[in-house]
């Protein structure tokens, strides 16, 4: 099996671990967890070094989550990796369960911050790029956030920041699925061109098709392997709900309910649509 072949495996798994989480509570920001699965699978099947079973790691790559709300995906991330047994799959959301619906770093293994209060992931990996470098320590920052942070002020200064201190150590994943609570993220706050201001800002800019994993891993590849003094940052523009149809046509999937029936449908479509990949 082909390392692309790996990872689409993987990208799989971590959507159907996401619609199992999501049917426990009946709803959930699985919109988001289906479409940013193949940056997740890129990032926890191929970029990240971790040791599952020591999940704090000196040298491990610190990744954080931001966007808070992206709990239900980054779980169903850490469950592929092995930093969380599949046996508490069934846990989420649930009162003392160590999967909350918005991630708290004191809760679950492997969850560095607690985001969730959108705007603070990316100041707090300038901070964190820059204590790896004071102790010479080779570990890389990876902040994943949403395109609602790009509406905050601190994710600008930070932006600015880490290219003053020239934090080549520091990858930014931004999820453009173009959606917030209030609407369409362009009309809520227009961002574009969004390339261009980061470049501005002082960073080295990759804009990438976010559910094509062949562009998704050589945009990580090319991120970790730059010789530039400069933080890096993915552009990922994602289809919200991708691999179940009727979740990727909804007008409004920023936060889904879904009937009892629809959580194993989506579930079946999913697998129908890997098998036949795999065909």
């Amino acid at each position: 099996m082909s390392d692309l072949q790996k990872l689409k495996a993987c990208a799989y798994r971590i959507r159907r671990f996401a619609l199992r989480m999501g049917e426990v509570q009946g709803q959930g920001y699985i919109g988001q967890a289906l479409g940013y699965a193949d940056v997740l699978a890129v990032a926890y099947g191929h970029a990240l070094k971790l040791k599952p079973n020591d999940p704090k790691w000196e040298g491990r790559d610190r990744f954080l989550l931001s966007h808070g709300h992206y709990a239900i995906a980054h779980y169903a991330a850490l469950l592929e990796a092995g930093v969380i047994g599949e046996d508490e799959l069934e846990s989420y959301g649930s009162d003392d369960s160590r999967l909350p619906m918005s991630g708290m770093a004191t809760y679950t293994p492997g969850m560095e911050i607690s985001g969730g209060s959108l705007g603070q992931g990316l100041a707090i990996g300038v901070g964190m790029a820059m204590a790896l470098k004071q102790k010479n320590n080779p570990a890389f920052v990876y902040n994943s956030m949403s395109d609602g942070e790009l509406d905050e002020g601190s994710t600008w200064e930070a932006a600015m920041s880490a290219a003053h201190h020239k934090l080549d150590n520091l990858i930014c994943m931004v999820d453009i699925n173009n959606q917030q609570a209030d609407g369409n993220s362009n009309e809520v706050m227009g961002f574009e061109p969004l390339a261009d201001k980061w470049l501005a800002f002082g960073w080295h800019v990759q804009r990438v098709a976010g559910n094509d994993l062949a562009a998704v891993l050589a945009a990580f590849d090319t991120a970790r392997n730059l010789k530039d003094k400069k933080p890096r940052v993915l552009l990922c523009d994602t289809l919200m709900g991708k691999g179940v149809p009727f979740l990727e046509t909804r007008e409004k999937n920023h936060f889904i309910r879904v009937d009892a029936p629809e959580w194993q449908q989506a579930i079946a479509t999913l697998d129908a649509q890997f098998a036949g990949e795999q065909a």
